[in-house]
């Protein structure tokens, strides 16, 4: 018998992960948070890989009204996406908890994604803080490396195993994960094209890359997506990242076939949330540049180091 968390208390956020060895234990720790959360009439999204989806559907055998369904290989492609869509759906009724179950991490995701996947684990701490609200994460700790369990561990104040809820010993802050997840990004494999550009050059960046692209194989409208993105970020360099910066451009084969944009500066990035939490209308700044790279691209990767900041901007070709 799996435990079921307890839902969350007026204030307070529960952030558990589900370790699960098969699709019988998957449906029997999620179906009964699903049951959990509609018998008390709060609001649930159920945001996991597609075919979970469809075997949580057949083992609930319930009316699916209250429940909001979405596949997280949609969803949360770009890792960086899925923090504001929860907090989308909690905020549609600040006045009940939200139940939400989240997979960001399966089988199958590239070391990249998954390290991106860990850093949202970690800052949906502080994002959900004081918020009535239970995040339920599922790992499949038969199909996942160990050290993806491992983190998921320091990521979740609360681990369901082998039918208990206990607090984690490993659980840590951002901080204590800042140097796995700002590890060094490597080196690409082939040919590059590099770009230094300062005050005045945004123009000469756009132009730089529309060019460079033409030559991939993405589609106009994934190229004009690319170079909105890098004009974003290359416009952050010259505000807030010393008036200067670097752009690195290479392609990608095999199955992670696509492009590369590399953006480095002297910057920092004051809040971790920036461009994972959906900006204010009312703020004049906040992370809008950094947002909008978030939803052009398919996966963005972020290193904030003694060295600066570094963004790694992912589109993939068909």
């Amino acid at each position: 018998m799996i435990t079921v968390p307890a839902p969350a208390g007026p204030g307070a956020f529960v952030h558990p992960a589900l370790f699960y060895r098969d699709l019988d234990e998957y449906v029997t720790g999620v179906g009964g948070f699903v049951r959990a959360a509609l018998a008390a009439d709060e609001p649930v999204l159920v945001a996991v890989p597609g075919p979970h989806l469809d075997a949580l559907r057949e083992g609930l055998a319930v009316d699916g009204s209250g429940i909001t369904w979405t596949d997280m290989t949609e969803l949360g492609r770009n890792p960086g996406r899925i923090l504001a869509a929860l907090q989308d759906f909690a905020d549609r009724d600040p006045n009940r908890p939200a139940r939400i179950v989240g997979e960001p991490i399966w089988p199958g995701r590239s070391p990249a994604e998954v390290l991106e996947a860990t850093r949202h684990e970690a800052l949906i701490n502080s994002a959900f803080a004081g918020r009535p609200a239970t995040v339920l994460c599922p790992y499949d700790v038969v199909g996942l490396a160990p050290d993806v369990v491992r983190d998921a561990r320091r990521t979740h104040p609360t681990l369901i195993e082998g039918g208990r809820d206990l607090p984690s010993p490993d659980h840590t802050g951002l901080s204590g994960l800042s140097a796995d997840l700002d590890r060094p990004l490597p080196e690409p494999a082939g040919a590059v094209a590099r770009l230094a550009y300062a005050h005045g050059g945004l123009a000469e960046v756009r132009e730089y890359a529309e060019g460079w692209g033409r030559g991939t194989g993405l589609s106009s409208a994934r190229r004009g997506d690319l170079i909105m993105a890098i004009s974003e970020a290359a416009a952050n360099s010259l505000s807030h990242g010393g008036g200067k910066g670097t752009l690195r451009l290479w392609t990608v084969d095999g199955p992670a076939a696509g492009v590369v944009a590399e953006i480095h500066d002297d910057g920092r990035l004051a809040d971790p949330l920036a461009g994972r939490r959906r900006p204010s209308l009312a703020s004049a700044h906040g992370g809008r540049g950094l947002w909008m790279i978030h939803q052009l691209c398919d996966l963005v990767e972020v290193r904030a180091t003694e060295s600066g900041l570094t963004l790694r901007l992912h589109v993939a070709t068909p």
